[in-house]
């Protein structure tokens, strides 16, 4: 008996133990609007968060079409990562749907935007460039904005936060040290390539290089007859080979330009969007990793 007796106080006592220990804290829900967001997020937050994305890996942010499941997890959020700079227009209707009150943080904020003309005879007006994490110095940027939200979101996780935005920021820094060094083995007068739509102009300021398009910013800005005109006739003149598609957009265009004017695809660029996990641009670092080679081969042919 006074074994039983021991037995049940010592399983009372684990019983109780158990219930006064504090439990691990659950991650902070993220929603960021569409993968490359998505992992900047995920690389700075670690296990401390978890992260929805709401335009999947090789989907579209400027044509989006957001479905009931995306108020719901904006609803349940604790913070809200946006590109902004006119990128998601979806995103304001779908927020207030939502009836959410977490924070939205912009990550662009801070980055000097680009205005961009009737860039590649597309014949659109001036509008602002969203694409600004297309130059690692703004990706950069990106990385402090999302950090200090997240602390601001979960003080009790800050200092995690903070110390992988540093060693982030530090990769990405690197990271843009090579870039340069890639394109600097390309000669100048050989530094055009032609893309699917106008979403490398400050990859092209920061490096220099000359990208021409068809199609203007957004993928759904449609390109006019004389617009194509002008650009084969220029592809012709200039000798241009380096062509490519992305991988979020319709190939049928670029292959057009492709038989009109002699030049040839040289493969997949991603700009607006990641692959896949396992694909080859599956985080923002990869995406570099991909493209950048496969430009600097096709210049070289220019």
């Amino acid at each position: 008996m006074r074994q039983v007796l021991t037995s049940l106080a010592l399983a009372v006592l684990t019983i109780g133990l158990l219930a006064a220990a504090p439990r691990a804290a659950e991650p902070l829900k993220v929603v960021a609007t569409f993968s490359i967001l998505g992992d900047m997020v995920t690389q700075v937050g670690g296990g401390a968060v978890e992260v929805v994305t709401l335009v999947p890996p090789g989907g579209d942010a400027h044509s989006y079409q957001p479905a009931p499941k995306d108020a719901q997890a904006i609803a349940a959020a604790g913070l809200v990562v946006v590109n902004g700079l006119r990128m998601e227009g979806w995103l304001d209707r779908l927020i207030l749907a939502s009836g959410t009150r977490a924070p939205v943080v912009v990550a662009s904020s801070g980055v000097k935007p680009l205005i961009m003309g009737d860039e590649g005879g597309s014949g659109a007006k001036a509008a602002t460039d969203p694409h600004a994490w297309q130059n690692l110095a703004n990706g950069q940027i990106y990385v402090r904005t999302i950090a200090e939200a997240l602390a601001n979101a979960d003080p009790a996780n800050a200092d995690g936060y903070r110390r992988r935005a540093d060693a982030y920021v530090k990769e990405l820094a690197d990271l843009d040290r090579w870039v340069h060094d890639q394109i600097d083995q390309v000669p100048p007068a050989k530094r055009k390539v032609i893309t699917s739509h106008d979403a490398f102009g400050y990859f092209a300021k920061a490096y220099g290089i000359t990208f021409l398009a068809p199609s203007g910013i957004s993928t759904e800005s449609e390109p006019t007859a004389a617009g194509l005109g002008k650009l084969t006739n220029q592809i012709k003149a200039e000798h241009i080979k380096a062509l490519f598609l992305e991988n979020m957009t319709d190939p049928r265009l670029l292959a057009m330009l492709a038989k009109d004017s002699g030049a040839v695809i040289g493969g997949t660029l991603y700009s607006d969007s990641l692959s896949p996990a396992g694909g080859p641009a599956d985080s923002y670092v990869a995406m570099f990793r991909h493209n950048v080679p496969a430009l600097a081969a096709a210049m070289q042919k220019n």
